[in-house]
């Protein structure tokens, strides 16, 4: 069955290159209505400009759909408001949220200015929760919404160079795996994507064979899988290449220990037991960790009166 956005109404952030861009020309091309948002600014988050955007808009009209330029800052919660009450004057509903906005600061931690870690933050994450919190409620509202984070194998497995990054992007893990749950009952959907894509993010440090197999349109289709009206919720895809996989986080089965002096040397003696993976397993909420512990706990031996 081919995936029809028609009447939807999408916003996606930092839609002006790369997988952005991608993300919107594919919304487009399936019937959505689309707000191309974009700040404009370099790599690292420097300056501002709307052209890009409009550019993208441009690309959309040209191949016949409709769409609207945007140039606000995911960091600034007054403007990402201004800009989905601009989506709700022209077309009344907002749908769908790709929030893919995002800048790079890589550096070590030990070389790190706290500022350009927090700016880091404050673009993936905060501003993935600005977007979110301005299209909440009209979600709710409708009784339907779809919300993509984009997340990043930084995130979910760490990458040297990019601790204020990865701790970004595995936030946004968390942020829509809770969101998953509080919107089932409203019809709002969440999700978040792992991207392996060739971008000006990642243009310095791959070969131009990979690159060239890297390209952002060869993730878009999980995009619109993970925003359709049949996505699945509370899902992390990753996508690259052509190739499509699922990330989990797990809890493995573990071992009891007897809460005694020794406690500490018999978990590190266990080490190799807690981190088998056999049978693994992967919680649907948190409170399930909690509930697996003390069910498998070592309960102490009753007292026998007389």
């Amino acid at each position: 069955m081919r995936i029809d956005l028609s009447g939807r109404v999408a916003i996606v952030t930092g839609a002006g290159g790369g997988l952005g861009r991608e993300h919107a020309l594919l919304l487009a091309k399936r019937g959505a209505r689309v707000v191309v948002n974009d700040l404009g600014g370099t790599r690292d988050g420097n300056g501002a400009s709307v052209t890009i955007a409009e550019q993208v808009v441009e690309e959309i009209r040209q191949a016949g759909g409709e769409a609207i330029a945007n140039g606000a800052s995911v960091t600034d919660f007054a403007e990402v408001e201004a800009m989905v009450g601009q989506a709700m004057a022209q077309w009344g509903r907002v749908d769908i949220l790709v929030n893919n906005a995002g800048i790079l600061r890589d550096r070590t931690f030990a070389k790190q200015d706290l500022s350009d870690f927090f700016t880091v933050i404050d673009v993936h994450l905060a501003g993935s929760v600005h977007c979110t919190k301005a299209v909440w409620g009209i979600m709710i509202e409708q009784g339907h919404g779809r919300i993509m984070m984009t997340t990043s194998s930084s995130g979910l497995y760490g990458n040297f160079g990019q601790s204020q990054y990865g701790a970004a992007k595995l936030g946004l893990v968390g942020f829509m795996k809770t969101l998953a749950q509080e919107g089932q009952k409203h019809g709002i959907r969440v999700n978040a994507l792992a991207p392996s894509a060739a971008t000006r993010m990642t243009v310095d440090i791959m070969n131009e064979e990979d690159l060239a197999a890297l390209s952002p349109a060869s993730v878009a289709p999980a995009m619109l899988a993970l925003v359709c009206d049949d996505a699945p919720t509370g899902m992390v895809m990753c996508a690259g290449a052509g190739r499509f996989e699922a990330a989990h986080i797990t809890l493995t089965r573990g071992i009891a220990v007897d809460l005694g002096e020794n406690a500490p040397e018999q978990v590190l003696a266990g080490l190799d037991r807690i981190r088998d993976r056999t049978d693994e397993t992967v919680p649907e909420t948190g409170i399930q960790q909690s509930q697996y512990e003390l069910a498998q706990r070592v309960k102490p031996l009753a007292t026998i009166d007389g």
